[in-house]
Formats: C-alpha cells, structure tokens, sequence
C-alpha cells in the first residue's frame, strides 16, 4: 500500500497519465474480507451471504467539463461515494456531482480527503481540522437537502453514523468514526453506537476527573483526542 497514491490504476489513458486527472469512467474490482472485529454477525447487512466481499468501483471524472462521465456511471451503480479536499471543501463540481447523484436517486456517502495535507504540509491543529470537517459536512448536507427526492428519505450523511469518512488517498489510509468507537466502547464499558455519538459534536472528556461532558476545551474533545491526538503521533 505504500504506492497506493501513486498507482492510478483507473488513470488507463496515457493523457489521464499525464494530466493526473480522470477524463473517462472506469471500472476496476476491489475484494475484502471483513473480519468479526471489524463488524460483528449482527451488524452485518441482512442480505450478505459470508464475510467476502466484490466492489465493482467505477472511477468517474470530477471535472464539470465531464460531467456526462458522471452521469452514465451513476445509471449503472448502487451508491456513489463523493471525495471532498478537506482544505479546499466543498466546490461548485461537488454540488454537480452530487445533484446527478440525487437525480438518479443514488444514495451518496462522503470521504473527507487529503487529510495528509493537513497533518504534514498545512500543520493544522486538531480544533482546526474538527472545524473544517463539521463545516464540510454541514455544506454537503445542505445540497442534499436542496436537491433530495422526498421518497428517498433522509439522505443526508452523518459522521457518527459511518456516512462519513475520513481519508489519506497519496498515502493509502482512511477511517470511519464506527471503527475507533470499536476500539474505544469496550474501554469505556459503553456500546459502539453510543460510542459513537460520543465521538462527534460537542462531547468533551475530561481525562483527570474522568468524566464526559457537553463543554469544555478544545483539547478536551472526544473527536480531537480520541480520533485526531493518535493519529498525529503516528
């Protein structure tokens, strides 16, 4: 995984190559097995047979001059994942994309990227990040909202409930809020969804008194020093 950034292995056209950007759709197969410690039986979708796992992921191109690229993938998919820079956030193709998505009554998730640049070019602190990915979030949702189909139910996306990821593609990492709160629910004696919750928002955990609570300092919320403090010290 250490060239996972560098591979581009959707980019088949010598001047996608070149340019570094996608002009036509393309699929590639991705294969995962997914282990009891990373979901249990019961979390697992109902209609799954196994643990193993085909994703048919179709690479379409996020310039608004290929827009009709995005459109004819979305025709043959079940959802779409929808790639944010979480320094730059949300641009105008963002809403384009996800208003083709809406239209066609794809349901989307998100995944915050470039996290690297961050961590490593930008050295932003962890109240920082948090204020970004909350203001990223509350403007895909907003979209959503402008443009969702009433028969499609709640489509915004929510961080704590998994809707949300978190990601390092140059780098080949990325992670939910569900996967830490696995880690940490046993801990703290309380269940993955709670945990969950807890990891998102104002929740604050005062390490000397060992208490949660609704306010607090920066350094003391859940998602800065649960999620953000490990993190930085890899």
């Amino acid at each position: 995984m250490a060239s996972a950034g560098d591979q581009r292995l959707t980019d088949t056209r010598a001047d996608e190559a070149e340019r570094g950007i996608t002009i036509k759709s393309t699929g590639i197969s991705l294969y995962n097995e997914i282990s009891k410690e990373e979901i249990s039986d019961e979390a697992m979708p109902k209609d799954s047979e196994g643990r193993e796992f085909l994703i048919n992921l179709i690479d379409s191109p996020g310039h608004v001059d290929f827009s009709a690229e995005v459109t004819a993938a979305l025709r043959i998919t079940d959802g779409a994942l929808v790639v944010v820079d979480c320094i730059e956030g949300v641009s105008v193709q963002t809403e384009t994309v996800l208003r083709q998505a809406l239209g066609e009554r794809i349901r989307p998730v998100v995944t915050i990227n470039k996290l690297d640049r961050g961590f490593l070019e930008l050295k932003l602190d962890w109240e920082t990040f948090y204020s970004n990915f909350v203001k990223h979030v509350e403007n895909v949702n907003v979209i959503i909202a402008t443009y969702r189909d009433e028969a499609m139910g709640d489509l915004q996306v929510y961080p704590e409930k998994g809707t949300v990821g978190f990601s390092a593609g140059l780098h080949g990492w990325a992670f939910t809020l569900p996967q830490f709160s696995r880690m940490y629910a046993k801990k703290f004696g309380v269940a993955e969804e709670k945990m969950c919750e807890r990891l998102w928002g104002e929740n604050y955990f005062n390490p000397a008194e060992k208490k949660w609570t609704k306010s607090g300092d920066s350094d003391f919320r859940a998602f800065n020093m649960f999620v953000l403090d490990p993190i930085g010290k890899i």
